[in-house]
C-alpha cells in the first residue's frame, strides 16, 4: 500500500539481469515449521488467483481463497485462446530471455517496469514446466515434444498452447492443482463471496471485510499477507471481445486505502476478431491471434472494390502489412496491425457489408499442406474421396 504520492516498486537493487536473481539469495526465509503459522488470504480464482493459492499451499502456508463465482472453474480466464510465451528455445530459432523481455517490453509500448518483465521471461520456462505438472495438455508434435506456434510482434514461436481452448484447459489445471489442496485442508475456499474492504495495519495488508452472498452476512478474515487476484474491469466496453470481467470491487477498494490505480482494465488490442454484423451484438467474437501467422491479410487495391475475394487477382489485393513491415510481415504487433487495418478502412477500402473490415485470407498456407489441392480433386473426381 502506498504512504505517499510516491511510486514505491521495491524493485532490488542491482544490474537488469541480475537483481531478482541476487534478491533470492539474500531475501529473509521462512523455515517450514513457521509457514504452518502464516495464513495468506487470496482473492480470485482465476489463473493467477487458484496457482498462486495452489502454490502457497504445496509449501505450507494456510491459505483462504475467495471468489465471486459459485465455483473457481467458472473464473473468466476461461476464454484466454491464445497461449503463454516462454523463452524455451524449442524452434532453436535464436530465442532467449533477453529477446523475449525485449518484445514484450516493446509490445507494452516501453511503459511497463523492465525489472519486473524481466523476471517474468526469467520465469517464463517453469511456468510452463508447471502447468505441465499440473496436467495442462499442451499441443504436442509427433515426438511427444511440446509444440509453439508463432503470435504478432514476435519473430520467432515461443507461445505454448492448446489448441483453441489455452484458457480453459490452464484453468481447469490450476483449479485441479487448488481442489487437491482443498481436499488435503491446507486451503479453505470461499466460493460466493465479494470482497468489500481491505484491512490495513502499518501500511500493509493484514485482512478483508467480505459479505458472503448467499447469506449476506459480512466476515471478516485475518491474514499475515493479502494476495488480490480479481482480474480487470471488463464492463466498461461496448463492443469488446471481453464477456464480462471482474466488478473490481477489490481493485476499487485497495484503491481507497492508498495503492495506485493505474490500469483497471488491463485493456488489449486484438486485431483479429470477426466483424460486427448488426445492432444486435452485445460482443464481438474473437479469433486465435496466431491465425495472422496462418493467413496473410490484404485488402483490394481498387478502393469500393465489391467483387467476391476469389474474384480478385493477386496482382490486384494490396497485401498492406507486408508492404509496409516486411521484417514481420503479417506478424506485426497487435497495435501495429490495427492502426494499419484502420487506416486502409478510413482510406475506403475496407471489404465486408460495413466496409471496415479486412480480408484474413488461409488459401496460401491451405496450398502449403495441399489442403486446397485435395479438395479440387476430391470434387473433380468423386470417386477419390474417402470415407
Amino acid at each position: 500500500m502506498a504512504s505517499s504520492s510516491k511510486l514505491n516498486a521495491k524493485i532490488p537493487e542491482g544490474t537488469l539481469e541480475n537483481k531478482w536473481t541476487k534478491y533470492r539469495s539474500t531475501v529473509h526465509l521462512v523455515n517450514p515449521a513457521n509457514k504452518r503459522s502464516l495464513e495468506v488470504l487470496v482473492v480470485g480464482t482465476g489463473l493467477a488467483g487458484a496457482s498462486a493459492a495452489a502454490s502457497l499451499a504445496e509449501m505450507g502456508y494456510k491459505v483462504k481463497v475467495f471468489c465471486f463465482q459459485d465455483s473457481p472453474r467458472r473464473a473468466h480466464s476461461i476464454a484466454a485462446q491464445g497461449g503463454i510465451n516462454a523463452a524455451k528455445n524449442y524452434q532453436n530459432d535464436g530465442d532467449s530471455v533477453y529477446r523475449l523481455f525485449y518484445d514484450t517490453i516493446k509490445g507494452g509500448d516501453y511503459r511497463a517496469r523492465e525489472a519486473n518483465v524481466h523476471r517474468l521471461a526469467e520465469v517464463s520456462g517453469a511456468i510452463i514446466d508447471q502447468c505441465v505438472a499440473q496436467g495442462v495438455p499442451f499441443a504436442r508434435e509427433y515426438g511427444g515434444t511440446l509444440s509453439n506456434r508463432s503470435f504478432g510482434g514476435t519473430q520467432v514461436q515461443r507461445t505454448f498452447y492448446a489448441a483453441g481452448q489455452t484458457g480453459q484447459q490452464l484453468l481447469l489445471g490450476a483449479y485441479s492443482a487448488l481442489q487437491r489442496q482443498v481436499g488435503m485442508g491446507a486451503v479453505k475456499l470461499c466460493a460466493r463471496h465479494e470482497m468489500l474492504d481491505v484491512v490495513v495495519i502499518d501500511g500493509k495488508a493484514r485482512g478483508i471485510i467480505a459479505r458472503d452472498l448467499i447469506t449476506g452476512k459480512l466476515e471478516r478474515h485475518f491474514g499475515h499477507a493479502v494476495v488480490l487476484a480479481t482480474g480487470g474491469y471488463g464492463n466498461v466496453f461496448f463492443l469488446s471481445t471481453n464477456a464480462m470481467g471482474s466488478n473490481v470491487t477489490a481493485a476499487w477498494k485497495a484503491h481507497k486505502k492508498g495503492a495506485f490505480f493505474g490500469n483497471p482494465c488491463f485493456t488489449q488490442i486484438h486485431p483479429t476478431c470477426i466483424p460486427v454484423s448488426g445492432d444486435h451484438q452485445s460482443k464481438l467474437t474473437l479469433m486465435s491471434e496466431s491465425l495472422r501467422n496462418d493467413g496473410r491479410i490484404w485488402v483490394p487495391k481498387k478502393a469500393g472494390d465489391t467483387r467476391k475475394p476469389n474474384e480478385i487477382p493477386e496482382e490486384e489485393r494490396d497485401y498492406y502489412l507486408e508492404r509496409r513491415y516486411p521484417a514481420f510481415g503479417n506478424l506485426v504487433p497487435r497495435d501495429v496491425a490495427s492502426r494499419a487495418a484502420k487506416e486502409r478502412c478510413d482510406a475506403g477500402f475496407g471489404v465486408g457489408a460495413s466496409k471496415l473490415a479486412v480480408y484474413l485470407d488461409f488459401s496460401a498456407n491451405m496450398m502449403r499442406y495441399g489442403t486446397i489441392e485435395a479438395s479440387k480433386q476430391s470434387i473433380q473426381n468423386p470417386s477419390k474421396r474417402k470415407n
